[in-house]
């Protein structure tokens, strides 16, 4: 048989078992991987040792030689027991979570991949990958102590839940003849932001006649001077009045709190839909990177005033889940 023709049909053997050992339908975690999940199949260079094994055997058995006889029946051995090592490297692995940030659509996805296995097996060579579903790059799972992590980089598209694809965990160990792998499909979606509008109008401005202020040790404006106190910060000494008045004067600063800015779904008109959900998203990280408070109103809906990690989360979530225009 050609050896093109023989890859071919080693592909296609091996497209029809990754169809019937995929999982039919997502699963709670954690998910433990038995000996009925794990599935073995040769590698290319598995099948040329089988087959020169084969010629060795064939050609013993020929010229009755039994020294060549008895490796030919030693390394027949040794690579049946690669196989059953390939897969005790995954018996017993325990996929106990999968994690990932919320990221903006369109950026890639760092999802993490919590493993566990019992303590006193080595496992090496452990790869993680999707299966294919959008060709990311497979990453290693190093196991330490019987614990480890994977981050596996996933890109986005669309706002909203992200279904999680099916990931395959995989070992060519120990000397590359056969392949082991299992599948885990999560069923646990991850969140994706919208992405915020590139270029737009600024910032609504906030409810009041004018800002307020706060004494900040770390502000930027005199508020006042006074009289020095033990642990004052020697670049807050004002030297010329404390030189006047024959004491050590203090400055103290202020620093300016932005007006609460009100987010109103409403009140974005004259574009589409989803540019409106952006919009709005610019606007609350606007909003955060000049600290300030403001009130993100939906229908249906109101967040804040507030401001900080949580509220921006809270907001962001409730545009990503909005119905989809």
């Amino acid at each position: 048989m050609p050896v093109a023709a023989a890859r071919r049909l080693y592909a296609r053997f091996h497209a029809f078992a990754m169809v019937w050992t995929q999982p039919r339908l997502p699963e709670s975690l954690p998910a433990r991987l038995h000996r009925r999940r794990i599935y073995v199949l040769p590698t290319r260079f598995g099948l040329f040792y089988a087959a020169a094994l084969l010629t060795m055997l064939l050609g013993a058995l020929n010229y009755n030689n039994n020294p060549a006889l008895l490796l030919g029946l030693l390394l027949g051995g040794a690579g049946m027991a690669s196989l059953i090592a390939a897969q005790m490297q995954l018996s017993e692995l325990e996929i106990v979570a999968i994690e990932a940030e919320p990221v903006a659509a369109g950026a890639p996805l760092t999802v993490r991949v919590h493993a566990r296995a019992a303590p006193g097996r080595v496992r090496r060579g452990l790869r993680l990958d999707d299966d294919g579903a959008f060709d990311a790059d497979a990453v290693v799972l190093n196991l330490d102590r019987g614990n480890g992590e994977a981050q596996l980089l996933l890109p986005t598209e669309q706002r909203g839940w992200f279904e999680t694809p099916r990931l395959r965990l995989s070992t060519t160990r120990p000397l590359g003849l056969a392949r082991a792998w299992a599948y885990v499909w999560p069923e646990n979606p991850l969140l994706v932001y919208p992405a915020p509008e590139p270029h737009g109008p600024p910032l609504p401005s906030g409810r009041g006649d004018r800002a307020q202020a706060r004494l900040n040790p770390a502000g930027d404006d005199v508020h006042h001077l006074r009289a020095y106190r033990s642990g004052d910060a020697r670049r807050a000494i004002a030297w010329k009045p404390s030189a006047r008045r024959d004491t050590l004067i203090v400055r103290e600063f202020e620093q300016p709190m932005g007006a609460e800015v009100v987010l109103d779904w409403r009140a974005v008109t004259g574009v589409a839909y989803e540019a409106r959900i952006a919009r709005l998203a610019r606007w609350i990280d606007e909003a955060e990177r000049e600290g300030r408070r403001y009130q993100l109103r939906l229908p249906g809906q109101t967040f804040g005033p507030d401001r900080g990690a949580q509220h921006r989360h809270a907001c962001l979530r409730a545009l990503a889940l909005m119905p989809h225009g």
